[in-house]
C-alpha cells in the first residue's frame, strides 16, 4: 500500500473529538488534520509528538491533511485504523499470508452475523469458507509488546462471538491483528482494559476461531505486511 502523496512532517498540538488533530506545519502555520482513529491512542497523542500527514487536493474533503504516522524515538507508529484492511487485503490477494494462501477468491465487507460485515470472506473449491476479521493494534505499555484493544470495544467482542458462530456453522474463521508499530516483537490481548473483549476472544479461540498476528512494515512511502508475531498471555 503506497500513500498517494508524499507525507509531510508536522508537530501535534492536540488531538480532540477523536477524529480531529490540531498540528503545526513545517512553515510554522497551524491547521487541523483528520485523525482516522476512534481509539484512546494512549501514548501516541501527546502534545509535541512529531507526526506525519498525508495531504490531499480533494475539494470535497473539509480537511486538507490526514494524520498517518506518529514518530516515537526511533519507532514509527501507524495511527490510521483504515490502513490494516488495505494492507491485509493486498497481502491476501497476493497469497502473502501463509495460513490463508490456499484461498484464491477474496471478497470484502460481506454481510454476516447479526447485521455485521466481515472484513474479508475467502472462498476456494474444496475448502470451507473462511471469514477474516482484521484488527488494528498500536497500544504499547511494555517495551516490544503491543496490545488490543486500547479502549472498551463492544463491537469487537460481538465480532469474536460472530466468528465463533461461523465456526459452529461449519466454516473457518480468523481474527488477524495487524500491529502498526516498528518497535514490536509480540502481541497480547489487553484484558485489563476490556475484560469483556478478552472473554469473547477466549471463547472464540476455544470454539475454533484462529488468531493470527502480523506486523506492518511501515515507511514514509507506505505500508506492507511484515513478519508474524507471537500472541502471548498478558
Amino acid at each position: 500500500m503506497k500513500y498517494t502523496q508524499p507525507l509531510i512532517r508536522a508537530t501535534l498540538i492536540k488531538r480532540y473529538k477523536r477524529f480531529l488533530a490540531d498540528v503545526t506545519l513545517p512553515d510554522g502555520s497551524k491547521t487541523t488534520a483528520h485523525c482516522a482513529n476512534p481509539g484512546a491512542m494512549t501514548g501516541l497523542a501527546e502534545p509535541g509528538t512529531p507526526i506525519w500527514l498525508e495531504p490531499n487536493n480533494d475539494p470535497k474533503r473539509k480537511l486538507r491533511y490526514s494524520w498517518k504516522l506518529a514518530e516515537l524515538d526511533d519507532a514509527l507508529v501507524g495511527v490510521d485504523t483504515a490502513l490494516p484492511n488495505r494492507v491485509v487485503g493486498e497481502a491476501l490477494a497476493t497469497g502473502l499470508v501463509p495460513e490463508l494462501a490456499s484461498y484464491k477468491t477474496l471478497r470484502a465487507e460481506v454481510k454476516y452475523g447479526a447485521g455485521s460485515r466481515v472484513d474479508f470472506l475467502l472462498t476456494q473449491a474444496g475448502l470451507p469458507d473462511c471469514y477474516v476479521e482484521v484488527k488494528s493494534a498500536n497500544l504499547s505499555r511494555v517495551a516490544g509488546l503491543v496490545e488490543f484493544p486500547d479502549t472498551v470495544t463492544k463491537r469487537g467482542a460481538r465480532h469474536m462471538d460472530e466468528l465463533a458462530a461461523m465456526v459452529a456453522a461449519g466454516h473457518r474463521a480468523v481474527v488477524l491483528y495487524l500491529v502498526q508499530r516498528s518497535d514490536s516483537s509480540a502481541f497480547a490481548v489487553a484484558a485489563d482494559i476490556d475484560p469483556a473483549y478478552a472473554a469473547a476472544f477466549a471463547r472464540a479461540c476455544a470454539a475454533g476461531v484462529e488468531a493470527l498476528c502480523y506486523r506492518a512494515d511501515l515507511s514514509l512511502e507506505g505500508a506492507s505486511l511484515g513478519g508474524a508475531l507471537p500472541i502471548v498471555a498478558r
